[in-house]
């Protein structure tokens, strides 16, 4: 019976990328998982009496983090690109 990559259950997760914005960090999620990285939205609070802030943590596993890191830099970069693009016109 030929083994299959299975994922490990307890495997190190590393967090890439945070924000604010739901928004955004759903767009950052789905081109990471359209590149076949799995992704785990975190929510995190604060109380609203202590810190009236709140937003959203990606993680990924810890042996697709460079890649996922270089993929947040091209949407970054291509981000700027278009802005100074417009900003040009």
């Amino acid at each position: 019976m030929p083994e299959t990559e299975r994922e490990e259950p307890n495997e190190a997760l590393v967090e890439i990328f945070e924000s604010e914005q739901e928004s955004e960090a759903m767009v950052v999620a789905g081109l990471l998982e359209s590149a076949g990285i799995d992704v785990l939205r975190t929510s995190f609070d604060a109380p609203q009496d202590v810190l009236p802030v709140g937003g959203i943590a990606l993680r990924v596993r810890e042996d697709r983090a460079e890649e996922a890191r270089a993929i947040l830099a091209e949407y970054r970069n291509k981000g700027l690109s278009d802005a100074e693009a417009e900003a040009q016109s």
